[in-house]
């Protein structure tokens, strides 16, 4: 390590003590490293192993998997930062169900550190306005504009529309929940040409997404690629 580096370590390492603590969400320890410390950001599941490109599942050396081979989604390329898998999935929960709407920023920070190609604009997966109601906010919209921010990608909020309020994806077996989803979004906005991100917290059998992005499809799209917080791995469940 050079000189230069070991000065700018120490002055990080300085400015770091300077700054105001705040309980780590996980463990409740003081943390100034921001919402969570650093030895339950140690703990964080990150995404790091080959996956498929198109679904994020882990695969062998990366290569796509069986499935999306078998049935291609609509859309082109999936990229999550972590499994949904614990504490992630508290830090989630706490996110959408808690309003701790404060973990937008880390949440999407990590997410777009993931991001290697930008599209023309980026869409948040719509909730119908019954469900808006009940929560107050849009989850994945605010994860989208925060994303919008930090790659200077424009968000388009209204672009699609939930056309019915299905039942939550998590209480369905993973059979049904391709039917509960069909034909459930419509894209009024002009899009045709356009590569597209489609932002949501979490894919899990990615479902709601590919109807998604079929209907940003439908619309004219050129491509579509999905962009999730955390992906549900076949055994940590939902």
């Amino acid at each position: 390590m050079s000189n230069f580096q070991r000065l700018f370590l120490n002055i990080c390492t300085k400015i770091e003590r300077l700054l105001p603590a705040q309980p780590c969400l996980l463990c409740g320890a003081a943390s100034p490293h921001g919402v969570w410390c650093k030895a339950c950001d140690a703990a964080l599941p990150y995404l790091n192993d080959a996956l498929c490109p198109v679904c994020a599942l882990p695969t062998f050396e990366g290569a796509v998997c069986g499935l999306c081979l078998r049935q291609p989604p609509h859309f082109a390329r999936t990229v999550a930062a972590f499994a949904y898998a614990f504490p992630l999935a508290q830090v989630l929960q706490a996110y959408k169900f808690g309003e701790r709407l404060e973990l937008v920023h880390a949440l999407a920070g990590q997410l777009a550190q993931r991001i290697e190609s930008l599209p023309d604009c980026i869409v948040p997966m719509p909730l119908h306005p019954l469900r808006l109601r009940e929560r107050g906010f849009n989850q994945s919209l605010l994860l989208a504009r925060e994303l919008g921010k930090k790659l200077n990608v424009p968000v388009l909020p209204d672009a699609c529309q939930r056309l019915r309020n299905t039942a939550p994806q998590s209480t369905l077996a993973w059979q049904a929940r391709g039917n509960n989803m069909r034909k459930a979004f419509s894209c009024r906005t002009e899009v045709a040409g356009k590569h597209i991100a489609v932002v949501d917290d979490v894919m899990t059998s990615g479902a709601s997404l590919n109807e998604l992005a079929q209907a940003l499809k439908q619309a004219g799209a050129s491509e579509v690629s999905t962009w999730v917080v955390a992906r549900t791995l076949p055994h940590t469940g939902k």
